[in-house]
This record gives structure tokens, C-alpha cells and sequence, in this order.
């Protein structure tokens, strides 16, 4: 197939193209430790390694998998090429749109009782069944399991351990691609994330959408770890629950398991909408907040929602507040206190100091505490590697 028309458009079901396989070389320098495997934690699971799908798997939904699975899973898949696709789903235990596209795609190849050939060895991590069944992004005794990937910044845990564990399965037997596989909470287009601006990655991250975001932090995350190894990208499907969501996912990893290999030829300009997260923003732990008719210090506006991937000009406001102080605390991605930069308190509303373009923000309170409200983007196509 002649891949000048990269990406090519994703027919659920069909190959995108044929050829000599390229082998992805590993990174040499990636350095790991495993030591947070063996910390003393009761709520700890150790990593569970498997080389199929066991019977009636594939049956269940992301509430049922504790029937099956002790805790974090890695099942390594033989196909007809190498080296293996990594996909990971359920990261976060409420975010099931990776598990249900991948239970429906394996059901039609011969590892999962179906007619065709797997058309690449698939590496699927299986992060957090026990958050699923109880339909939560982590259960309160654990971390979040995105956040504790090799590079991460919080103290260690034995969840580190896990996924470091993974990370050293991958870097030694190489793989071809990453995917991670999200849902989001507020209202936001599907699109895809990147931590290294390079073609393949671009081009990997286009395959699923023209809509691409560059960010470094927070650490931590699985596609930093895995961008050590190969191009990686992390994909958000949407809300929990949309079909589209799922139809979406299950065909990128579907046109990535048929890829002979990913071009590493320049993204023509008109081809891609690359933004970069330039601050992360959060509700500090000692301001409470509420949504109309509620009251309190930082009332935050209902449809918030729908101000993501929407370049909004100065002086739009994103909650009711009092005067000083901005009750937020915004973050550029070396930590610094940003908050200022970007907003005031002016006639008892939180306000834009700058036209910016915000992602992520949800009304849902739990992820807002257990995550943040939200970050803010600028357009970054500028900085697109050169053609030719």
C-alpha cells in the first residue's frame, strides 16, 4: 500500500498495508528498578503474566474481570509479525472503553476463538481490574496506576514496582507501538496524546485523530515509559459508555496490529492540529467547591464542560468566586505557580487573563479532587518536525 496517503482512513476489519516489518530498536539507556515490588503492602497485587486469554474472558465486561484476574495482567499474544503491539486498558478502573474494544476485536481472531490469524504479537496490560469491579479511576488504598510509571515523581509504592516490572518485559523483548486506551469525564473530541515530538509518534497519534496533544507532564504516565521503547501515544475515546468510543478504539488497534510499519516521514502541516499543555489545573485541598445552586468559595459553572478545545478570548469566566486570591492552583510543566498568569477574581467571577484553549475540565467532582479540573493548551504546530 502506498503509504504517501498517511494515515489511511480506518475501515473496521482490513489491513492498511503490507511489507518488510521494521524492528523498532529499544531504548539502550532505559535504567530499572523493581525494589517497590517487594514493599510491605497489604492492598498490594503483584503482576500476573500470562501467554493466552483464559476461557470466557473475552465474555466478560470490565465489572467482571475480578472473576478471572487477581490484580494488574500482562497476557503476551503470538501473531504472524514482531515484534508485539503493547496496548493497555483500565488504567483508570472506570475508564472500561479500552477492554471493551479489545474483548470485542480478540473475539475475531483465532487466540480469542475467532476465525482470522492475529496479524502481529499484541502485548495487552490489563491495569486495574479491582478498581473496575468496583467502578472506580483507583480504589482509596491505591495509587493511581497512570501516574506510577517509570519517571514518575511520587513516592514509591508497590505499584511502581508493577509497572516497572512491565516496562522491563517490553524493553526486553521490543515492541513495535504503544497505545493506551482512555476515556474522559468531561466533553471533549476523541484525540490522542504524545510526550515526544517525532514523526513516528505523530504519525501513530494521527491514525486515530488529526487532534493531537503534547505534554510532559504529568510524569508517570504509561506512554512516557513506554516512548523510551517505541512510538507511543495515549488515545481518549470519549465518555465512559459511548459506542463511538469504543468503535473508535477498537479500530485504531486494529489498523495497528495489520501496519508493517509506521513512516517516519514528516506530518504535512494540514495534516495534524498539535497543541502542547502548557499548565495543569487544580482545586487546592483546602478550598471547598460546589456547583449551582450550591454555594461556596469557588462555584464552578456547570458547563464547563463545554469550553474544552474551544480557543477562548480573555475575560471568560469559569466559576463564581470571591476577591484576591485566584482559588485555583495552575502549573506550567517544571511546577511553577502559574495561577496568576492565567487568572483573576474580577466582579465575583474567575476570569481568563489570556486567551487560552482548556482540555479535560469536568463537573465531576470525585475526578476533580482525585485528579485536577482540568489543563490549558496553546497551538503548537510551529514546532512540527521539518519536511525535507
Amino acid at each position: 500500500m502506498d503509504l504517501g496517503g498517511y494515515p489511511p482512513k480506518l475501515p473496521r476489519r482490513r489491513a492498511l498495508s503490507a511489507g518488510k516489518t521494521t524492528q523498532l530498536q529499544k531504548h539502550e539507556s532505559l535504567t530499572l528498578s523493581v525494589k517497590a515490588a517487594t514493599l510491605a503492602n497489604d492492598h498490594a497485587d503483584p503482576l500476573v503474566e500470562l501467554d493466552h486469554l483464559p476461557s470466557g474472558l473475552l465474555d466478560c465486561d470490565a465489572a467482571g474481570l475480578g472473576r478471572f484476574l487477581d490484580g494488574p495482567t500482562l497476557i503476551q499474544l503470538a501473531g504472524q509479525r514482531e515484534p508485539a503491539l503493547f496496548v493497555s486498558v483500565l488504567m483508570h478502573g472506570n475508564e472500561t472503553v479500552g477492554w471493551e474494544a479489545m474483548r470485542r476485536l480478540l473475539l475475531d481472531f483465532d487466540v480469542g476463538g475467532g476465525q482470522r490469524s492475529l496479524p502481529r504479537s499484541l502485548a495487552l496490560f490489563i491495569g486495574n481490574p479491582r478498581a473496575a469491579a468496583a467502578g472506580m479511576r483507583h480504589l482509596p488504598e491505591q495509587p493511581d496506576f497512570n501516574r506510577v510509571w517509570p519517571g514518575s515523581e511520587l513516592p514509591a509504592t508497590p505499584a511502581h514496582g508493577v509497572m516497572q516490572q512491565v516496562t522491563a518485559r517490553m524493553a526486553e523483548r521490543g515492541l513495535f507501538a504503544s497505545v493506551d486506551l482512555h476515556n474522559n469525564t468531561g466533553t471533549n473530541p476523541h484525540y490522542a496524546c504524545v510526550n515526544v515530538i517525532g514523526n513516528r509518534y505523530l504519525r501513530l497519534a494521527t491514525l486515530f485523530s488529526r487532534t493531537v496533544v503534547y505534554f510532559t507532564r504529568p510524569r508517570g504516565v504509561q506512554s512516557q515509559a513506554m516512548a523510551e521503547l517505541c512510538p507511543a501515544i495515549t488515545v481518549e475515546c470519549g465518555k465512559v459508555r459511548d459506542r463511538l468510543g469504543v468503535e473508535h478504539a477498537l479500530e485504531l488497534v486494529d489498523a495497528c496490529l495489520h501496519l508493517a510499519e509506521i513512516p517516519d516521514t514528516p506530518m504535512p502541516m494540514h495534516d495534524i492540529d498539535l497543541f502542547h499543555t502548557v499548565a495543569q489545573m487544580k482545586v487546592p485541598e483546602d478550598i471547598d467547591f460546589a456547583f449551582p445552586p450550591a454555594k461556596a468559595p469557588l462555584v464552578l459553572s456547570p458547563t464547563l464542560e463545554h469550553l474544552n478545545f474551544r480557543e477562548l478570548p480573555a475575560g471568560t469566566a469559569f466559576a463564581r468566586c470571591g476577591q484576591g486570591q485566584p482559588p485555583l492552583d495552575v502549573r506550567d510543566e517544571w511546577g511553577r505557580d502559574v495561577t496568576r498568569r492565567y487568572f483573576t477574581c474580577e466582579d465575583g467571577e474567575l476570569r481568563l487573563k489570556l486567551p487560552v484553549m482548556p482540555s479535560m475540565l469536568t463537573c465531576d467532582a470525585e475526578v476533580i479532587r482525585q485528579d485536577c479540573l482540568g489543563y490549558l493548551l496553546e497551538r503548537y504546530d510551529k514546532h512540527l518536525p521539518p519536511r525535507g
